[in-house]
């Protein structure tokens, strides 16, 4: 588990790169910065780290492209000591990069393959969620509700009301909405039954799947 210069130089060009596609908020592009991305991911893929792309992980998955990643979270306007749950633990680095920020993170994952490695990974790398649960994404987790934001990090081909019902008044979902491509969509919830949605182009996730632990 090395991270040397070299990786560290890689990195400030990624940060180059999601900088020139439009990212702005510096806290984000300092997690982009810093976390070692190349540990997140398959020994195989190490030369592509960083490299502005998805690639394959364990159980089907992949870990998210760099500047999806920054996107969304960008979107989530995340502020130290925000209660924010993830949906899709995957390989563990949006986790990072929200634990960077200062947020308390509370991660579902469905695969318990992924939730296996990723719950031993994290900590050795000194990141700590407040709790990475295996489960069903989709029904969010009412017992922390509600939260300052909820990102997920899969396509869903509808929004679960389950998770507009966890958000603070104030509150924002991020959500990649769609079949084969998705519509990151943000919605702010701005009363009990009202919510403001915004949508920002295309992308391109695996599929949230409900009930398939």
């Amino acid at each position: 588990m090395k991270d040397t210069f070299k990786h560290k130089g890689l990195r400030q060009q990624l940060v180059g790169i999601v900088k020139d596609k439009g990212i702005t908020d510096e806290k984000v592009l300092k997690a982009i910065g810093k976390i070692p991305r190349h540990l997140f991911m398959d020994s195989s893929f190490l030369d592509h780290a960083y490299q502005d792309k998805a690639f394959p992980i364990a159980a089907d998955q992949t870990i998210s492209q760099p500047y999806t990643v920054a996107f969304q979270t960008e979107l989530m306007q995340v502020k130290p000591g925000d209660t924010v749950l993830e949906i899709g633990t995957g390989s563990g680095y949006q986790t990072a990069v929200l634990c960077d920020l200062g947020a308390k993170v509370y991660s579902i994952e469905r695969q318990l393959e992924l939730f296996k490695i990723t719950s031993k990974f994290l900590p050795k790398l000194g990141y700590r969620p407040k709790k990475l649960i295996f489960g069903d994404g989709y029904k969010g987790l009412k017992e922390e509700a509600p939260f300052d934001s909820i990102i997920v990090t899969a396509g869903a081909p509808f929004v679960p009301k389950s998770l507009m019902s966890q958000l603070k008044i104030g509150g924002r979902l991020v959500i990649p909405v769609g079949d084969q491509v998705q519509t990151m969509t943000l919605f702010i919830r701005k009363g009990p039954k009202d919510f403001e949605k915004h949508e920002y182009g295309e992308f391109r996730f695996v599929p949230l799947l409900e009930d398939k632990n």
